[in-house]
């Protein structure tokens, strides 16, 4: 399959209303607010989970959440997804039947947005995982790519209350999604990466939110190298990444980032002294006249 890239939709009306609002000096004005609507996703006939999510893209959530869940993986052979509007509900079906019932009673708590979960053996599965170092990131273009995507327009800016993330490669971003919890947004782009066939290991991951342990597991459970965050960090988060190998950059704001893991795949080919020396011009030096 091919695909072209995705972007926020903020002139997508069907994702949030207008409302009468009232602002701090008592003068009326237009809110936006974000539409919040439940989703259940079905496993072929088994009922997994209902989130909460902005409504777009949900064959895209569903996919990518399942996967992300161990309950799919990319050998899996998906025949059909069915989407029902009215219901509220999305079927993803397989050729072969599945049985997810034990896994089901292993929930662990997480703390992300809309009550995000994961499950108990999602740590088994990276407890040995060990991404590889081949792929690395130029601070020359990190630097452009968050200005980019900084500049890119986005739901956020119109109503504000969700997270966005972004799959990238070099300084171009391919995917970006948004939702009311960083984990719908993150889980968008895990079903994108597996419906269109999509390899990891030359792409970044960048998220709007804190880096948690939670973000750490789903980015090392796609197989990407790096992730990017202008939020800070957890100690668990960091001690998983270092495990992991994954490269984990946060505070990223302007030229300036803090990282805490994976160094060895970061090129400080431009710092703040480096673009600054370029700028400056050569003074002219005056000549005294002869007498």
């Amino acid at each position: 399959m091919t695909f072209k890239n995705i972007a926020p939709t903020p002139e997508n009306t069907n994702l949030y209303r207008e409302l009468e609002a009232r602002d701090h000096n008592g003068d009326k004005i237009t809110a936006a607010i974000i539409h919040e609507r439940p989703l259940t996703i079905f496993l072929n006939s088994r009922e997994i989970v209902t989130l909460m999510t902005i409504g777009d893209h949900p064959d895209l959530l569903a996919v990518g959440y399942l996967f992300n869940q161990n309950m799919l993986n990319s050998a899996t052979d998906i025949t059909a997804i069915d989407y029902d509007e009215d219901l509220e509900t999305i079927v993803v079906r397989t050729k072969v039947e599945t049985d997810f019932e034990h896994k089901l009673k292993r929930k662990i708590q997480t703390s992300g947005c809309g009550q995000g979960t994961i499950f108990g053996d999602l740590m088994e599965t990276i407890e040995d995982r060990k991404l590889a170092a081949t792929h690395t990131i130029k601070t020359s273009s990190l630097y452009p790519l968050l200005k980019i995507i900084n500049q890119t327009p986005r739901l956020y800016l119109k109503t504000g209350a969700i997270h966005g993330c972004v799959l990238c490669k070099g300084e171009e971003p391919l995917v970006y999604m948004e939702d009311v919890g960083r984990h719908n947004a993150v889980d968008k782009i895990a079903g994108f990466m597996q419906l269109y066939n999509l390899s990891p290991n030359d792409k970044c991951f960048y998220t709007t939110g804190r880096l948690t342990s939670e973000m750490v597991i789903k980015t090392v459970k796609m197989g990407i190298p790096i992730l990017i965050s202008r939020s800070g960090f957890t100690a668990w988060a960091v001690e998983l990444a270092q495990k992991a190998n994954l490269t984990l950059i946060g505070r990223a704001r302007g030229k300036r980032f803090v990282a805490l893991s994976g160094f060895e795949r970061i090129i400080y080919d431009q710092t703040i002294e480096t673009k600054n020396k370029t700028k400056r011009k050569p003074t002219a030096h005056k000549t005294e006249p002869v007498h």
